[in-house]
């Protein structure tokens, strides 16, 4: 097997709690498992930013483009920079600047007593969605005028292209095929935003074609969420663009567990070749950061999809088989019914994998 260099970045808060976590789980894999794996950590995040400066330095950028297979990120956001100057560099300079334009989120329920929802279980939450990641309003046009006044004018364009709404389309369509899957959903909010979700509508009807096998449906966003608290078993496949897709998921997190338990990976799906990020959904969320609170799981599961993208098939449901039987025994961060801390439930899951 060729070698595999991954990246890592713990960012901040948490996610240098919960990097480390998904660290030795890595470490393991090449140590007793012997999978061909260069670990290379990088110094970035708010401490380096505050301590000189740095955010994103293109020579890194550049070296992670040219030698990585793949970076796993924390979290990033610190009180101490209140603009996000570092955070925005790190995580759009790899999602824009790598044109990873697929963010993937499984929604995945790994336990019956994790789902809040009255008369549903584990089986009923197994989705994917495929969120638009380098368009939509998260792209940063627009301005303010007359700031500070009484009559101050904020604005944020919503930006649709033709290649990138059929890219993500068929991203979704190609999941489906390739796994077995037999519905695909589009969301978007084209009775309110008709020129721009328009093309949304018009775009996944004509990629639909290409795909005679699988069921498609359009619904709203607001019926979207709707309809998966109601009935999340109804789903599949989904696919939205960037600011749906974010809360989406959100709700979708609400539905496994919460964000402890939500991995999430960035690529670019039609050339599996290319660098891809993975990150837990979860923030950096500073007030558990140093306490040995945060939950592991998602960066564990985050790190078992990176495996299996880079070519090391299996792992991911390793990892997700070892988590589900953490819940189920109780060896889990109180945020999912446990008692033990990131450190103790990392290790439990990381003994459970070695074990076989």
């Amino acid at each position: 097997m060729n070698r595999k260099k991954i990246a890592l970045i713990g960012g901040d808060g948490i996610g240098t709690e919960v990097v480390r976590e998904a660290k030795l789980f890595l470490e393991q894999c090449r140590e007793r498992a012997g999978l061909p794996l260069e670990l290379w950590e990088l110094d970035l995040g708010a401490d380096r930013y505050l301590r000189d400066g740095t955010t994103f330095p293109a020579e890194i950028k550049q070296e992670i483009s040219d030698s990585c297979s793949a970076v796993l990120l924390g979290a990033l956001g610190d009180p101490r920079v209140p603009g996000l100057e570092h955070a925005r560099d790190i995580l759009f300079g790899m999602r824009f600047g790598f044109d990873l334009y697929a963010n993937v989120r499984p929604v995945k329920c790994l336990a019956d007593r994790l789902v809040p929802l009255k008369g549903r279980s584990a089986k009923d939450v197994d989705f994917t969605v495929f969120r638009e990641n380098t368009e939509g309003v998260y792209v940063g046009f627009g301005g303010q005028f007359k700031k500070g006044t009484p009559d101050e004018i904020g604005i944020n364009e919503d930006v649709n292209t033709r290649k990138g709404v059929e890219r993500i389309i068929r991203a979704a369509f190609e999941f489906a095929k390739k796994n077995g899957k037999t519905k695909v959903c589009m969301a978007d909010k084209s009775n309110a935003m008709r020129f721009a979700h328009e093309l949304w509508l018009r775009c996944f009807g004509e990629v639909a074609k290409e795909y005679p096998g699988i069921e498609t449906r359009h619904v709203y966003v607001d019926a979207l969420c709707l309809y998966v608290v109601q009935d999340p078993s109804q789903f599949e496949v989904v696919v939205t663009n960037n600011l749906f897709g974010d809360i989406v998921t959100d709700l979708g997190a609400a539905l496994q567990g919460g964000l402890g338990m939500a991995p999430s990976a960035n690529v670019h799906a039609a050339d599996p070749g290319r660098v891809a990020l993975f990150e837990p959904v979860h923030g950096s969320a500073p007030p558990l950061a140093g306490k040995d609170l945060a939950n592991p799981f998602a960066a564990l599961l985050t790190a078992g999809m990176m495996l299996d993208y880079v070519g090391f098939s299996g792992w991911e449901a390793r990892v997700e088989r070892a988590v589900a039987e953490a819940i189920e025994a109780g060896k889990c961060t109180r945020d999912v019914g446990g008692e033990l801390g990131t450190k103790a439930a990392g290790s439990w899951v990381r003994e459970r994998l070695a074990a076989g």
